[in-house]
């Protein structure tokens, strides 16, 4: 069962039409390049379509191969071709003759550009893993991933695709239409990184805000800060705080239900907008958001940015994540920037996440709260003075660490990076 797939998907070829249309003559490549590659045909069937408003239709097939098989489909309107070719290397080693085969016809189709897929496949004596593996890209030309041992969940909210897995590394895992969120192993590095620097930062934060945050990690970080009076967490998809609810207590640690905490199920833009309206104010608002490329991007936006400063109390600060500035730099830069417009002091910081695959991003914005300026004594004595001592990542000498920033992250912020008070 060992073997190697490959696929490629052709896109405007500029080869001869016939190519794209006549049975005969895509059949007559396929078998010659396949003879040519050392490759055995044991069988064949083609199709074409009929032609469709007043153009002709394009061609399907496959070759049978006693290492495997050929397949291609034509779609002579659009100029686009896929090719897909897998070869058994049971008793031998066919990839040099598949990738000969391939490359073979993908050349003859002359394509403007293509898109190719290599894809190992099986193990001579049986699977070395049966666990799910799951990748989630960084950028176009980098992806990442985990295995997982099961699934717990895996329903559609009505707003979103949501999973719940298990694995041995990670142990109950939430995903978000295809995006890694939280795990029960990982959680405090993110969780602890978003809220303490700013929280420790303010003197004395009383009144808090999360947008975000159902699964409840950020919210039970927060909540560690005995001075907090009211936590107000604003989540948009039930279903998330439901699941969270149910089987991620390890890290909520009860805070969805803490006294002091208020949930609310609605949309944060309107939350917040509700909030301006009347007055109301915060001395910390923290964005615990979905990537910008989700259903939360008007959340990422100079136009929300401004409304959350209308209802940060004096001295009060803004936290986000950015992203990861080496796969995203353009998203980093682009809402540094927008942080920028809108408070006197951009504060980036960073640190490695395992879940999310690389060193991301986040933000302290404030007109006035500087983060920057608290020794390592300073944060020792405030986590001492709040009685906050179940820390798996933050520390007083790694505060300092997380507003070190390597030097291309530091040119992607607004300049300058910190104004004296």
């Amino acid at each position: 069962m060992q073997g190697l797939h490959l696929t490629a998907d052709l896109y405007r070829c500029q080869s001869d039409a016939t190519l794209l249309t006549d049975e005969a003559v895509l059949a007559g490549l396929c078998r010659q390049a396949t003879l040519d590659a050392g490759l055995t045909i044991v069988g064949e069937k083609w199709h074409t379509f009929p032609d469709y408003q007043g153009q002709p239709g394009g061609v399907t097939g496959m070759l049978l191969l006693a290492e495997s098989h050929l397949a291609v489909h034509t779609w002579p309107e659009r100029g686009g071709v896929t090719l897909d070719v897998y070869v058994c290397n049971f008793e031998a080693d066919n990839s040099v003759r598949a990738e000969q085969l391939i490359t073979r016809i993908e050349t003859a189709f002359q394509p403007a550009q293509c898109q190719r897929q290599r894809l190992m496949r099986g193990e001579r004596d049986g699977p070395a893993s049966d666990r799910e593996l799951l990748l989630e890209p960084l950028d176009e030309g980098a992806e990442y991933g985990f295995r997982f041992d099961r699934r717990i969940l895996d329903r559609d909210t009505g707003l979103q695709r949501l999973e719940l897995l298990e694995s041995r590394e990670l142990g109950l895992t939430l995903r978000l239409d295809g995006h890694l969120m939280t795990s029960e192993a990982d959680e405090a590095f993110y969780h602890e990184a978003l809220i303490h620097p700013a929280a420790l930062a303010h003197p004395a934060p009383r009144r808090a805000l999360i947008v975000g945050g159902g699964d409840g990690g950020a919210l039970e970080e927060l909540l560690k800060h005995r001075g907090i009076e009211s936590a107000t967490l604003v989540e948009l998809d039930g279903g998330v705080v439901d699941a969270a609810r149910a089987h991620l207590k390890s890290i909520h640690r009860g805070s969805l239900d803490d006294p002091r905490a208020t949930l609310r199920i609605q949309d944060g833009a309107a939350f917040v907008r509700d909030c301006g309206a009347a007055g109301r104010t915060f001395d910390l608002v923290y964005l615990d958001l979905t990537d910008p490329e989700t259903p939360a991007g008007p959340l990422y936006t100079r136009a929300f940015f401004e409304a959350c400063r209308d209802i940060l109390a004096p001295g009060g600060a803004l936290v986000l994540h950015l992203g990861a500035p080496f796969h995203e730099p353009g998203q980093v830069s682009g809402l540094a920037a927008a942080l920028g417009e809108v408070f006197a002091q951009v504060h980036g910081y960073g640190l490695h996440i395992p879940l999310y695959g690389s060193y991301w991003a986040l933000a302290v914005a404030s007109d006035s709260l500087d983060p920057v300026a608290l020794t390592p004594g300073d944060v020792e004595a405030r986590l001492r003075s709040r009685g906050i001592g179940d820390l798996q990542v933050y520390s007083p000498e790694f505060h300092g660490a997380l507003f070190a920033l390597p030097a291309r992250y530091r040119r992607l912020m607004p300049a300058p990076v910190s104004v004296p008070a």
